[in-house]
C-alpha cells in the first residue's frame, strides 16, 4: 500500500505536529476495516491521535482511500475547529479523490516531482 499527502495537507500536518508514523498507523487501521466514516466516492474520515491527546481530542483527516492500493491524505481539521466539511467541500473532495485514485504511475511520479504530493514511507 502506498500512502501520500498533498502539499497543503503536509503543511497543515506540520503545523499541528501530526507525524507521518501516525498517518501510516491510521491507514493500517483503515486497511483492516477500522474506518470512522465513509463519506462516499472513496472519501473517508479518520481520526488521528496527536501529542498524547488520543483520537477523541486529536485531529480529523479526510482521505482518498482504496483498500490495499493507495491512500491520499487531502484535508485535516481539529475537532474544536469545525464539526465537519461542508456539502460543497465534500463534492470537491470526491472529485479530487477520483482524480488522485485514477493516477497511473507516470502521473503519480510527475506529481511527486512537482511537489504536489509527498509519499509517506515507513522507517522500517
Amino acid at each position: 500500500m502506498r500512502v501520500f499527502k498533498t502539499r497543503l495537507f503536509a503543511r497543515w500536518a506540520d503545523r499541528e505536529g501530526l507525524v507521518d508514523a501516525a498517518l501510516l498507523g491510521a491507514v493500517e487501521e483503515m486497511d483492516r476495516g477500522l474506518i470512522d466514516a465513509n463519506l462516499g466516492a472513496n472519501v473517508f474520515k479518520k481520526r488521528v491521535g496527536v501529542d498524547g491527546r488520543g483520537k477523541r481530542g486529536g485531529l480529523r483527516t479526510l482521505l482518498a482511500f482504496r483498500t490495499g492500493k493507495r491512500a491520499f491524505f487531502v484535508f485535516g481539521f481539529a475537532k474544536n475547529e469545525r464539526a465537519n466539511v461542508s456539502h460543497k467541500g465534500l463534492l470537491t473532495l470526491k472529485l479530487l479523490a477520483s482524480q488522485l485514485l485514477g493516477y497511473d504511475e507516470r502521473s503519480l511520479a510527475q506529481a511527486l516531482r512537482a511537489g504536489e504530493l509527498h509519499e509517506i514511507k515507513s522507517d522500517e
